[in-house]
């Protein structure tokens, strides 16, 4: 794994820092935070009663395979924003038998890491990448109260503080980097973005949810035909099991289907164009960041944007 696209977005040509954010090629990762899955982990709220059953009956059987299949990151957060990912997918969640304010990330199970210590981690590597721009899509809130949100967005205000891009028109990184903003936080509770102008509605995200491949790639071409979005939007090249290939995949894991498919998504990402055309992509995010050229490839894409 390189750190060589830490400063990608300072290191853009200078023409592309006039072109507002939803007109350039970000590169972001899938389901963030899964690299640090707690093995002792109750299994998600939102779970089916028979996995719950299962992970009860015979949890040395279930947990593992659960595990396993939850995993779509090997690269921690300070590794993702080295390698150069600037959206992140973050599923947060409060455990029922958790403590009252520890907030935890959730893909089927918890994680070890904890809300308010990962938003840290990220308010840390900004302050030593002044002209790098995040973008954190927080969603899922399994299992979150009023309290719990209004205590969320605080932890989300002390910690970025003034570098919190307020919604509204998106901006250029020219006048991200004027205001000093750095992150923009979307956060998928309608109810709760009312009240802060902090936060930004919900990010679209295209899950094309496929075993395959192939029908992945038709899906994502599909939903281009329909026409992109005129905002932030992600097109998610993370393949997606479901019972049926676990079942007939005993041995396999998520990262077994993802690594031989990779050659196949990126060469599809490398055909994609960014801009405001109605075909034209945005953030896109995969699964196992760090396994290959995906990211080089996305922020590659900008350079598209300097032919006339």
């Amino acid at each position: 794994m390189s750190a060589t696209n830490a400063q990608w977005m300072s290191e853009l040509p200078p023409k592309l820092w006039d072109i507002p954010l939803h007109h350039l090629s970000i590169p972001g990762s899938h389901d963030t935070m899964t690299y640090c899955l707690n093995k002792k982990s109750p299994i998600s709220q939102n779970q089916s009663k028979l996995l719950q059953v299962l992970n009860k009956v015979i949890p040395c059987i279930t947990r593992p395979v659960v595990l396993k299949w939850s995993t779509t990151q090997a690269l921690n957060i300070n590794e993702q924003l080295d390698a150069g990912i600037r959206y992140f997918d973050l599923r947060i969640a409060h455990m029922i038998d958790g403590s009252e304010k520890n907030l935890h990330f959730v893909h089927l199970i918890y994680t070890t890491a904890l809300v308010e210590d990962t938003l840290t981690d990220i308010s840390e590597w900004l302050q030593n990448h002044p002209k790098e721009v995040v973008i954190l899509a927080c969603r899922n809130f399994e299992g979150m109260t009023n309290e719990l949100h209004q205590y969320l967005v605080t932890c989300i205000k002390n910690i970025f503080g003034k570098t919190l891009c307020p919604r509204g028109e998106l901006l250029t990184l020219k006048q991200l980097w004027r205001h000093g903003y750095r992150v923009i936080v979307s956060y998928e509770d309608e109810f709760t973005v009312h009240r802060h102008k902090e936060l930004w509605p919900g990010i679209p995200y295209w899950w094309g949810n496929k075993v395959k491949t192939d029908d992945l790639i038709c899906y994502l071409e599909s939903m281009k035909e329909s026409g992109r979005p005129d905002e932030l939007f992600v097109a998610g090249i993370n393949l997606t099991e479901n019972f049926q290939y676990v079942l007939a995949h005993p041995s396999a894991s998520l990262k077994k289907m993802t690594l031989p498919n990779l050659p196949y998504l990126n060469a599809w990402v490398r055909k994609q164009c960014p801009g405001p055309g109605t075909k034209c992509t945005n953030i896109i995010a995969g699964d196992f960041i760090g396994s290959d050229s995906f990211v080089s490839d996305v922020i590659a894409l900008n350079q598209k944007l300097l032919i006339d």
